[in-house]
């Protein structure tokens, strides 16, 4: 496969999504590393969006709710190259209605080279990273290949 060279924008564009069981955890990590984010563009799909701008007063740009489309939405944004981060605290104990919708979107950042953590571990060790708010050159596949191929 070939590759381009895309340098990650600063500030960010960061999105976070918390399923029900997971939205208190996603309030409290971003409570924890507010600083570092409110320097940042945040994006949310809708219930975690609302419940991280009344709790923490810092400004959201909010999808629909999940469930409701949400996920496909900041699927769409991450395929045009609006997002560069995905901070995603999903429940595997929790079945959820959307299921493939939210194995799309986890498949959309690892199609399109996406940072992406499923947990608070993972998200810590990512905010905390050098590339997070320094200089970052992303290797984003080249898709022409697929994209032209005959059929």
């Amino acid at each position: 496969m070939k590759y381009f060279i895309s340098k990650m924008p600063s500030p960010r564009r960061i999105a976070l999504v918390a399923h029900d069981h997971k939205k208190e955890d996603m309030i409290n990590w971003v409570k924890h590393h507010k600083r570092i984010l409110s320097k940042h563009i945040l994006y949310a799909t809708g219930t975690t969006g609302r419940l991280i701008e009344e709790a923490l007063h810092i400004e959201i740009k909010s999808l629909k709710s999940g469930p409701l489309g949400g996920d496909q939405q900041l699927g769409a944004l991450i395929t045009n190259g609006e997002i560069d981060f995905l901070i995603f605290f999903w429940d595997p104990l929790e079945p959820q209605p959307h299921d493939p919708d939210v194995k799309a979107l986890l498949r959309l950042a690892v199609v399109w080279n996406i940072p992406c953590a499923s947990n608070k571990a993972t998200a810590d060790f990512l905010i905390n990273s050098e590339f997070f708010e320094g200089e970052y050159n992303r290797e984003m596949p080249d898709y022409a290949y697929y994209t032209n191929r005959k059929i």
